[in-house]
């Protein structure tokens, strides 16, 4: 039987500056006790060991689990060769696993030859390092606590991948609805069904032509209304997750549609942008909703929502979204570089990928409607959420590598979500 072999190069200062930054607590996201012991503050060794690991699990076939890092303990052997000893009752357990590390300036360099490993049936995927960091690799192998994709049976057809419901855009923004519910089909939703003013719906029903776009009343040209409720409603039938808010406008009967509708909806929602401002109108009903709601809030929109200074949320973004998160018994995704996903329960995942390439109108849209569209195909709200945060992270710098940090529309977003879930696959 063929053995696989797995490759890996940490970057030694890298290793440092997280060590720096969340002391002991990286270290034993990675390292056993006796391996932390071993090394002795040496970050050379802390980087062989990350790279070893790393190269142990990229040497693993797709869709076998990994085990978790500190299920892993690399330690020299009699003739100071480095013995790998795992944890009883993983996907290595038993198995003899060859390992090689050598370092070159400021890299730790290791190889991982282990036995062919039979396919397993799960999309089980790599746990992390620790908390969403991934400081070798800027995130990209490694995913985060909570991150999970959806299966995607052979014999699946557009009702096992669910149906999503979409309330969004209004006159000037036609975008943020094509671009909602074009993020959720791109998460791999089997029918996205957009609600639009109806001034505005024949815009949206020639753009999206894979979408089941429906006009609604309308106020004024383009203004959704407390005179659509019903037609929302019946909108919201049968259907497995939702999106609100996306473009639709801060009108004040906008606002009455928005809190008289949000507390009759029982599947899982997520709310952004103007959602989420007219919220901030009326604070006190955010708490007495459906826990199984994501709010999707970039600074300054938590800030409204928080009745805090945008200043002060970005000072313990952290913290911040955490404490929320509880208050308001939903899960929170704080935006930015460095976004926050945090759950009532405690939970809470960092995403380090950062990249000016998503920072264009628009790709907070793209994000709510990928996470809607993982919702849709029976994620809970948390992990929707942190997989749909990575997926949209990596699409962003996947397109910074090919067209640039500057120039990178929302919609070039839209064909590499797909490419992007395949290859996590």
């Amino acid at each position: 039987m063929t053995p696989r072999v797995g490759v890996d190069v940490a970057a030694i200062p890298r290793i440092v500056e997280a060590q720096k930054r969340f002391g002991d607590r990286f270290l034993h996201k990675f390292l056993s006790d006796r391996e932390i012991a071993y090394c002795g503050g040496s970050a050379e060794r802390w980087a062989g060991r990350w790279a070893a690991k790393e190269a142990i699990g990229k040497a693993m076939p797709s869709g076998v689990a990994r085990p978790r890092m500190r299920d892993v303990e690399i330690l020299p052997s009699d003739d100071g060769r480095p013995h790998v000893q795992v944890a009883p009752d993983t996907t290595l357990t038993g198995r003899d696993i060859d390992v090689s590390i050598a370092h070159d300036g400021h890299f730790a360099v290791a190889v991982a030859v282990i036995p062919e490993l039979a396919q397993a049936p799960t999309l089980t995927l790599p746990r992390p390092a620790g908390e969403g960091i991934s400081p070798l690799h800027e995130g990209r192998n490694a995913t985060p606590d909570g991150f999970r994709l959806p299966a995607r049976p052979r014999d699946g057809h557009k009702g096992t991948f669910g149906t999503v419901a979409v309330l969004a855009g209004s006159q000037g923004y036609t975008g943020a609805a094509y671009l909602t519910s074009m993020g959720a089909a791109r998460a791999g939703a089997g029918i996205v069904r957009l609600m639009v003013a109806q001034s505005i719906y024949p815009i949206l029903a020639e753009k999206c032509t894979e979408v089941v776009v429906g006009p609604i009343p309308e106020i004024s040209p383009g203004v959704v209304g407390h005179a659509a409720l019903s037609a929302v409603l019946r909108g919201f039938t049968d259907v497995a997750s939702g999106i609100v808010g996306p473009g639709i406008g801060r009108d004040t009967s906008t606002r009455r549609l928005i809190e008289d509708l949000l507390p009759k909806v029982t599947v899982p929602l997520v709310l952004d942008a103007d959602a989420l401002n007219l919220l901030a109108e009326h604070r006190s009903i955010l708490p007495k909703l459906s826990p199984n709601i994501v709010l999707t809030p970039h600074p300054a929109e938590f800030g409204r929502l928080a009745n805090m200074e945008t200043s002060a949320v970005q000072k313990d973004r952290r913290g911040i979204a955490s404490r929320f998160a509880k208050t308001w018994n939903k899960v929170v995704v704080l935006k930015g570089a460095g976004t926050v996903i945090a759950a009532p329960d405690g939970r809470i995942t960092l995403n380090p990928i950062a990249t000016p390439a998503l920072a264009s109108g628009g790709t907070g849209d793209v994000l709510a409607g990928l996470i809607g569209g993982l919702m849709a195909q029976k994620l809970p709200p948390f992990e929707a959420a942190v997989t749909g945060v990575h997926i949209h992270s990596i699409a962003g710098t996947d397109l910074e590598a090919s067209l640039g940090q500057a120039g990178v529309l929302a919609s070039d977003l839209l064909l590499q979500i797909p490419r992007v879930m395949e290859r996590l696959r």
